[in-house]
C-alpha cells in the first residue's frame, strides 16, 4: 500500500485547520457507527481532543448484566451438578433444558448489546470492545456458558483502555478463554499449547515472532488455570508447573503473567495490535512496516497504554488522509447499528428481528467462525448476505405485524414500550422536515444524512429527478420520500463508511 505521508508525518495530530464537517463525519463513521448531523455539529464545536475524550471517557459507560444472564448463572451450578446423577433420557432432558436457557440468556445478551451499542454516546466504545473481542476472540458455541460469556466482555470493556499486558493478563483469567482453548485440559505432565500459542499468534505478537520451544514453554506457565463451575477462575496449585522455564531467551521460574510481560518485551509487540486496529478500523489492505513501526514507537514508550493508542491513532494525520475515506465496507454489525441510528429508530426487543437478521448479513455476535475472529473487508459481501442487507432495509420501512408475534414476542414489546422504546420502524415523523422542500434540497438533506460523500452529485442529480415528479401530491411525496431513503439505505455507496 502507498501512502500519502511518510512514516515520521502520518502519525502527527491532525491540524486544528483540519478539523472539519468532513473530517468528524469520517471520525464519527469509522469510530462509531454512523455521523448524524447533530453529532457532527457537536464534534466540529467541541474540537477533535475533547471528541475524543467524550467517545473514549476514563470511565466508560458499561453493558449491565441482562436478567436472562443472571437466572442462568443462579440455575446453572446446580443443573450441572443435578447431572451427575442422571442417565439416560433423564439426563439428555436436563442436557437439553441446560442448552435452552443458555440459548435464550445469549440472545438476550445480544439484544442488550446492541441496544447499548445503539445509544450514541456509547457507540464509539462499544465499537472498540468488539473489535478487542476480535482479537481475544471466545465464541458462545463452545463456552456454551451465557453466563461467562458477559463475562469476558465486561472485562474487555473494564480493561479496555489501560495498559495491554494488563488486558492481556486478565484475559488469560477469564473462564470463557479458559473453557475456549482448553486450559482447564492443561496438566504438569500434558500442558495444553493452545492458549499459548493465541497468545503469541493472535493476541500480542503475530506469526513468526516465537519459536515452537517458547509455545511449549510458555505452556507449561499456564498449567493450573481453571474455571470453576460457578463462572469463576481458579488457580489449581496441584497442576501448577513451578519450575524453571526459557523463553525468548530468559530464563527463570516463569508463572502466566510473567510469560505476558515476556512477550511485550519482544519488538513484534509494539505492532501486532496496531495493525489489528488498522485492519478493523482503517483498510483491508495492510499498512506499511514502516509506518506501523513509527506508530508501535510511540505506544511503547507510553506503556501500552491502549487509551493513549486510541488518541494517537484517531487523532493523527494518517486516520484523515483520504485514501481513507468512503471506501471501507461496513460489517453487519456497524450496517445494522448506523441504520438504526440513522433512522431515529430503536433496537427491537425481538431476536427474529434482530439477530436472525445480522447472521443473516454473515456476523452472528457472540459466535465468531473461529479462534481468528471476523475476516471482515470483502468478505462481508456476496450475493446471500447483500440480499439480507436489503431485506433488512425494507422491514425497518414496513410496520411490525403485531398479530404474527408470540406470547414472549408481546411481552418484550410491551415491556419495552412501558420503558418508551417504541420506534422499531420508519415512520412519516422522521420525512416531515424532508417534505416541505424542494426536490433539489430534499436530495441534498438525504445524502448528507446517509452517505459518507455527503457531496455526491451524481446520488443527488439521481435522487432530485426522482422527487421532483409528483412533488405536488403531498401524500405521493411521502411515498417517493420513504422510497429514495430505502434505495438509497440499499445502495453501494451507504455500504461503505
Amino acid at each position: 500500500m502507498s501512502l500519502s505521508l511518510t512514516p515520521r508525518d502520518a502519525w502527527q495530530p491532525l491540524p486544528p485547520s483540519a478539523w472539519n464537517a468532513e473530517t468528524a463525519r469520517h471520525l464519527l463513521r469509522r469510530a462509531g457507527w454512523t455521523a448524524r448531523p447533530a453529532d457532527v455539529a457537536q464534534a466540529v464545536n467541541e474540537g477533535l481532543a475533547a471528541t475524543l475524550d467524550r467517545l473514549f471517557p476514563a470511565e466508560p459507560a458499561l453493558l449491565q448484566k441482562p436478567r436472562l444472564v443472571s437466572r442462568f448463572e443462579e440455575s446453572a451450578v446446580a443443573l450441572v451438578r443435578d447431572l451427575q446423577g442422571k442417565t439416560g433420557d433423564e439426563r439428555l432432558v436436563r442436557q437439553r433444558e441446560l442448552q435452552e436457557r443458555g440459548r435464550l440468556a445469549v440472545q438476550e445478551l445480544s439484544v442488550k448489546w446492541l441496544q447499548h451499542a445503539a445509544q450514541p454516546a456509547a457507540a464509539a466504545y462499544a465499537k472498540w470492545v468488539l473489535f478487542l473481542s476480535d482479537v481475544y476472540v471466545v465464541s458462545a458455541e463452545k463456552v456454551r456458558n451465557a453466563g461467562v460469556v458477559f463475562q469476558h466482555f465486561d472485562l474487555l470493556a473494564r480493561h479496555g483502555l489501560g495498559p495491554a499486558p494488563a488486558l492481556a493478563k486478565a484475559v488469560s483469567r477469564s473462564p470463557a478463554m479458559v473453557i475456549y482453548l482448553d486450559l482447564g485440559q492443561s496438566q504438569v505432565k500434558a500442558p495444553n499449547e493452545n492458549f499459548a500459542r493465541e497468545l503469541f499468534e493472535l493476541f500480542v505478537l503475530g506469526e513468526g515472532n516465537y519459536t515452537e520451544a517458547d509455545i511449549k514453554e510458555a505452556a507449561r506457565a499456564f498449567t493450573g488455570y481453571r474455571a470453576r463451575a460457578d463462572g469463576f477462575f481458579r488457580l489449581d496449585p496441584r497442576q501448577q508447573d513451578q519450575r524453571e522455564k526459557t523463553l525468548f531467551g530468559a530464563t527463570g521460574n516463569f508463572s502466566g503473567d510473567d510469560v505476558i510481560d515476556l512477550a511485550y518485551r519482544q519488538p513484534a509487540a509494539a505492532t501486532f495490535l496496531p495493525r489489528e486496529m488498522a485492519r478493523f478500523y482503517l483498510s483491508d489492505a495492510a499498512l506499511p512496516p514502516e509506518h506501523l513501526a513509527a506508530l508501535g514507537e510511540t505506544w511503547r514508550s507510553n506503556g501500552f497504554e491502549l487509551r493513549a493508542l486510541v488518541r494517537q491513532f484517531f487523532g493523527s494525520r494518517l486516520f484523515y488522509a483520504p485514501e481513507f475515506r468512503g471506501n471501507f465496507i461496513k460489517s453487519p454489525v456497524q450496517f445494522y447499528l448506523a441504520l438504526i441510528q440513522d433512522l431515529g429508530l430503536d433496537v427491537a426487543p425481538i431476536p427474529r428481528l434482530t439477530i436472525a437478521p445480522l447472521r443473516q448479513m454473515g456476523q452472528a455476535l457472540f459466535y465468531p467462525p473461529n479462534v481468528r475472529g471476523w475476516v471482515g473487508g470483502r468478505q462481508w459481501i456476496n450475493s446471500s448476505t447483500l440480499s439480507a442487507r436489503r431485506q433488512f432495509v425494507e422491514s425497518l420501512f414496513a410496520p411490525i405485524d403485531e398479530r404474527s408475534l408470540n406470547a414472549d414476542e408481546q411481552i418484550e414489546i410491551v415491556a419495552a414500550r412501558s420503558n418508551g422504546i417504541d420506534h422499531f420502524t420508519v415512520t412519516d415523523d422522521w420525512l416531515a422536515s424532508l417534505a416541505p422542500l424542494p426536490p433539489a434540497a430534499a436530495a441534498a438533506q438525504l445524502s448528507a444524512r446517509l452517505l459518507p460523500d455527503a457531496n455526491a452529485t451524481d446520488v443527488r442529480a439521481t435522487l432530485q429527478t426522482y422527487l421532483a415528479t409528483g412533488a405536488d401530491d403531498e401524500r405521493q411525496k411521502l411515498r417517493r420520500l420513504r422510497r429514495a431513503a430505502a434505495t438509497l439505505l440499499q445502495s453501494p455507496d451507504y455500504q461503505l463508511c
